[in-house]
């Protein structure tokens, strides 16, 4: 007899029972628990905080951020709503600024340490965070990468990339709609050379963060977003300039006046 309303369909264990494979194996070989803490040898020796490119096609400052007044945060979350489609707007530089500062800019300085507007696990921000200007004013079209320290943009390639972008997301045409899609990239050894394998566990969580972070950013600014984690990783990869092996792809927000 099939399960009616009331009676709830039962399983025979969860996915990761059911189906054994590579994610239930990684959770399971870096878990932490009283008695072991796996994985905790490191990778590598400790690597800079900040990734900079010595010969940017171009350097863009952004204008400074705004740090005060704006929307309070609970009605920002009240009103997030992941969003698809947008109008046909150029986004303004000093919105992109905001945008940029309230997911990974410096919000204060104690002693050396430059902490930012997201959480991260110790404080190692592996994720770089690149932009992908399709229609942003002031700024040309191209790839180009944020410099958290100096807040500002450093072009890494000229062009239109909306459409091979939202092809490389599963065809998702808001990637190709939206005045600005940001791409989070990790530096893994940024965070393994402290937390080995289990690193890849923070990677994920962080850009968590900043997707959250991103997403109540446009509400307050009034533009809409969504965040995408269905991707061809090679092919986004590649229109970064990543080796899909120290530095991958992890996350993408797309951004713009909702339509």
């Amino acid at each position: 007899m099939a399960p009616g309303r009331d009676e709830p369909r039962r399983y025979e264990g969860g996915f990761a029972m059911r189906q054994p494979g590579v994610g239930p194996h990684y959770h399971e070989m870096t878990k932490y628990s009283r008695t072991e803490m796996r994985n905790l040898t490191t990778w590598a020796k400790e690597v800079p905080t900040y990734k900079e490119y010595d010969n940017p096609l171009d350097v863009l400052e952004l204008p400074p951020p705004q740090a005060a007044d704006g929307m309070p945060i609970f009605e920002a979350i009240a009103q997030r709503r992941s969003w698809r489609q947008f109008a046909p707007e150029d986004l303004p530089l000093s919105r992109l600024s905001q945008l940029l500062w309230a997911t990974q800019g410096v919000t204060t300085q104690i002693g050396p340490h430059s902490l930012r507007a997201s959480a991260s696990a110790g404080a190692l921000y592996p994720n770089e965070t690149y932009v992908f200007a399709n229609r942003v004013a002031d700024c040309d079209q191209g790839i180009w990468h944020y410099d958290v320290r100096g807040h500002r943009l450093a072009q890494l390639a000229q062009g239109d990339f909306a459409t091979p972008l939202a092809q490389a997301c599963l065809g998702q045409s808001a990637c190709a709609e939206a005045p600005v899609v940001l791409a989070f990239g990790a530096v893994v050894d940024r965070c393994a050379w402290k937390y080995g394998d289990r690193a890849y566990r923070y990677i994920y969580m962080d850009a968590g963060h900043m997707g959250g972070q991103v997403q109540l950013a446009a509400v307050a600014l009034g533009l809409a977003s969504v965040n995408i984690g269905a991707f061809f990783d090679d092919e986004v990869n590649n229109l970064l300039g990543l080796d899909g092996q120290q530095e991958i792809a992890v996350y993408l927000t797309a951004i713009g006046v909702p339509g």
